[in-house]
């Protein structure tokens, strides 16, 4: 298997929630392992995700915890999670969900450069970043 790089996302106790919702975004398959799967007997914790993995058809993979017990969870701007590529039906259609319940930065449209490109935050605070690459006539 060639090395591949791709995001981990951390979260305050609703990794399964969001996981849940970029598979509906993305579809996939996703697998989830919870701190009690793998003994935590604090009964808080036992619930939380301890790994979580998406895996889509497409060659994406998304993957997120929830922070264990212990460790502060800081938000921050330090991550953003770029989907780009040529099939523009199916990078809007990822872009209309993400967007649906979010916020719009930068609306999707054709860019200086001339892809088509758009930036907007999820519900879940994560800042995705969307580019459809325009063929060059």
């Amino acid at each position: 298997m060639p090395s591949r790089l791709n995001p981990y996302l951390t979260f305050d106790g609703n990794a399964r929630q969001a996981m849940e919702f970029y598979k509906g975004v993305f579809g996939g398959n996703l697998a989830v392992n919870t701190f009690g799967q793998y003994g935590e007997k604090d009964p808080s914790a036992a619930d939380k995700v301890m790994h979580s993995m998406l895996e889509t058809t497409a060659g994406l993979t998304l993957m997120a915890a929830d922070t264990p017990v212990g460790m502060e969870h800081k938000p921050g701007n330090n991550i953003s999670v770029s989907v780009s590529g040529e099939d523009s039906a199916e990078l809007r259609g990822y872009w209309d969900k993400l967007a649906a319940d979010g916020t719009v930065t930068v609306p999707l449209e054709k860019q200086m450069w001339g892809d088509v490109f758009g930036m907007c935050t999820d519900s879940f605070g994560i800042t995705w970043l969307v580019n459809i690459s325009e063929q060059k006539a």
